[in-house]
């Protein structure tokens, strides 16, 4: 069967359309599920200050910095970053995750240069490790919410082609900031990922909470979707309570 110019058009049109629409299905899809990975460092998020020890107990060569763990989603995979201050193994990293790399952690140096590191949680602890550099050494980074108000990360590397991690130094930190309950005992949970909040924002004189900056702009970029998945969820939980 012959078709006409305007049926063909027609067709190659409709089928554009379907593609283009399993497209975004698919790219939506993938920034949950990284989102909802994400979520599992939710403890973390907000502002730390942190002791970096090279020997545990000891002050010889230690260092005092302060940090902030924010989301970012300024690009089409969500991310949280991380920025320190007076640090001395860490300048700045970003965390994302995908289903095949699972976690991945884009650290820059107080040097300028650049390290990535994969892995996953382990025991309550996010594990990651460096390929092997030039030298044959590799790198870990263990990040432990112990609890609220302290978090743990420490350094390791490989003597060269070796396979034992050795300490390089660990960072102890205590959140920064007030209290974050609510009076009576009520706990803020931020609008974007359901993450303890301290921040307010308002959108048609109702207000919100929220955990970080990246959060906040989230809020901004799309209050009305941004509320509407808020409740969706609220209402997701009370059904599961009844």
């Amino acid at each position: 069967m012959k078709l006409s110019q305007k049926t063909f058009l027609t067709l190659f049109s409709f089928g554009l359309g379907i593609s283009i629409c399993a497209a975004v299905e698919q790219t939506v899809s993938s920034q949950n599920a990284s989102k909802k990975a994400l979520e599992s460092l939710n403890e973390v998020i907000g502002e730390w200050r942190g002791t970096g020890q090279v020997r545990r107990g000891s002050n010889a060569g230690a260092w005092r910095q302060s940090g902030q763990f924010e989301w970012d989603f300024s690009s089409d995979s969500p991310a949280i970053r991380y920025i320190v201050r007076d640090g001395k193994l860490t300048t700045s990293a970003s965390i994302t995750w995908s289903p095949t790399e699972k976690f991945s952690l884009q650290l820059q140096q107080p040097d300028g240069t650049e390290r990535t590191y994969q892995g996953d949680w382990e025991n309550g602890k996010l594990v990651v490790s460096s390929n092997a550099d030039d030298d044959g050494v590799r790198y870990r980074i263990t990040i432990t919410p112990l609890n609220e108000k302290r978090l743990l990360v420490l350094h390791e590397k490989t003597s060269s082609g070796g396979t034992s991690f050795f300490r390089i130094a660990e960072v102890g930190n205590t959140r920064a900031g007030t209290r974050l309950a609510l009076p009576g005992g009520g706990m803020r949970e931020c609008v974007v990922t359901g993450g303890t909040a301290q921040t307010a924002v308002t959108h048609n004189g109702e207000t919100y909470f929220v955990c970080c900056t990246g959060c906040k702009q989230a809020f901004e970029d799309d209050p009305e979707g941004i509320i509407a998945d808020f409740k969706a969820r609220l209402s997701e939980r009370l059904k599961t309570s009844e």
